[in-house]
């Protein structure tokens, strides 16, 4: 068994700043996290923030001795130390070989938190809440089908422990998909949703994310492992996810759903991005590809297929999702939204100006509906400017363009708090659960599972 001595040697010699280790004292706040097998950044961005009150501010980590782990660590102790707001993690590391079983004897902390391997992720979840902890993960929970019914069991034994498993939609609070949430569900801006067809659906939507990130000009390390489809997932079970949740939320949020009954998949289909060896090398810090992507190496290139296309009727609307990637762009991730309504049209998209974001639109369907799309427009921001002061409407050529403030335009690493807030609210009072949010998972799970069973001829 490795020591914590033996990491902060590792760590030190890595020139790695470690977080302030703790006394083993527990704290005085209701909600004390765990931290489980920090494989992916994001464990790292829901302690981004404190959360004063509700959270302690020591952390127990349990996870074994490796690279994912010093890179966890590494983020943490930058967040301890930057200039501005830093945060006052303290950090009991625990590592182990039987980390998993260790965390569920000893259970320091009440909350778990999961971001790292999607193959095994599911069988974290349910060893935490038979223990009795609530668990916020990261999507995807799952990435086969045959393990659907696990996450149905496992939702249904934590709401009988009285305890919260939540998964970390950060997608629902971007502001203009906020907005284009509230303008959909308004009938007189937007009508009723068509039900389209599969050549032009109801509701489409792209998502293009990129794997080389720079951060000050250094690239966002990933660990060699996120490229093998076996652990990671494809990018319609993974990436995907946040597509077809934010499809329910917005226009089923408050309807029971069925997946059984309110979903069926036509159409999937799945494609590489071909990485060389040197982009590899780049984006991991590794000089080869490792021996469980042979099998996916082909003329010394990797064929990662992280691309695909899903479409599927909810409740009788077509819809058409692309999850999608490439390797590198000056700009960030990039996101299309079109809800197509009896009235207008919907759209998040962004725009080719200097600050490359999303911005929303509502386009009437016709010239002659257009003055009462606007009036409804105008009305209903007027209502908005109680939750968002400062918005506003202006007519751009055929298009209504809502201006957003710059107070508003949030990061998507600023999201996790907001996700990690709402778990905590539930955690506090599990009943306020809406029901709605686990049907929500399991359409989404089902959707994204068939979608990669169907790309793969199964």
């Amino acid at each position: 068994m490795r020591t914590l001595t033996a990491l902060l040697l590792i760590l030190l010699n890595a020139g790695v700043l470690l977080a302030q280790v703790a006394s083993s004292q527990s704290g005085t706040s209701p909600i004390r996290f765990i931290t489980l097998d920090p494989g992916h950044f994001h464990a790292s961005l829901v302690h981004k923030e404190m959360y004063p009150g509700l959270v302690s501010p020591v952390v127990h980590i349990y996870a074994p001795l490796g690279p994912d782990l010093i890179e966890h660590l590494g983020r943490l102790s930058l967040f301890n130390h930057r200039a501005e707001n830093p945060t006052t993690w303290q950090l009991e590391v625990h590592t182990s070989p039987d980390f998993f079983q260790r965390m569920l004897r000893e259970k320091p902390g009440n909350a778990v938190v999961l971001a790292g391997r999607n193959d095994v992720k599911v069988g974290y979840i349910e060893g935490s809440v038979d223990a009795g902890l609530n668990v916020l993960a990261d999507k995807p929970w799952i990435i086969r089908a045959e393990d659907l019914p696990r996450v149905e069991t496992v939702l249904n034994r934590a709401t009988s422990k009285g305890v919260v498993a939540y998964d970390l939609m950060t997608e629902r609070y971007e502001i203009t998909t906020l907005l284009q949430k509230a303008l959909v569900n308004d009938p007189s801006v937007f009508g009723t949703i068509e039900r389209g067809t599969p050549q032009q659906p109801g509701v489409e939507m792209r998502s293009v994310h990129y794997v080389l990130k720079l951060v000050a000009g250094v690239p966002n390390l990933r660990p060699a492992w996120f490229f093998d489809v076996a652990q990671q997932g494809e990018g319609l079970t993974d990436v995907g996810t946040h597509l077809m949740d934010l499809v329910s939320w917005t226009l089923f949020h408050d309807q029971p759903l069925d997946y059984r009954r309110d979903v069926q998949v036509s159409v999937a289909k799945h494609w590489p991005l071909t990485l060389t060896r040197e982009q590899f090398s780049r984006v991991t810090n590794q000089k080869d590809f490792p021996a469980f992507l042979a099998a996916n190496v082909h003329e010394g290139k990797l064929d990662w297929f992280c691309n695909g296309q899903v479409v599927y009727a909810l409740k009788g609307v077509n819809v058409r999702l692309e999850p999608l990637w490439d390797y590198e762009a000056a700009h960030g991730d990039t996101h299309l939204a079109i809800y197509r309504g009896s009235k207008a049209r919907v759209e998040v998209g962004q725009e080719e100006t200097e600050k490359y974001r999303p911005e929303l639109y509502v386009i009437s369907n016709s010239a002659a509906d257009r003055p009462a799309v606007l009036a409804a427009v105008r009305k209903r921001i007027d209502a908005l400017q109680a939750t968002y002061p400062g918005i506003g409407v202006e007519e751009k050529s055929d298009r209504l363009w809502i201006t957003i403030p710059e107070k508003y335009r949030t990061t998507h690493e600023s999201h996790f708090a907001n996700v990690t807030n709402r778990f905590l609210k539930y955690v506090t009072n599990p009943a306020s659960l809406p029901a709605w949010e686990n049907q929500n998972m399991m359409v989404k799970y089902f959707i994204s599972t068939r979608a990669w069973e169907m790309a793969n001829g199964k």
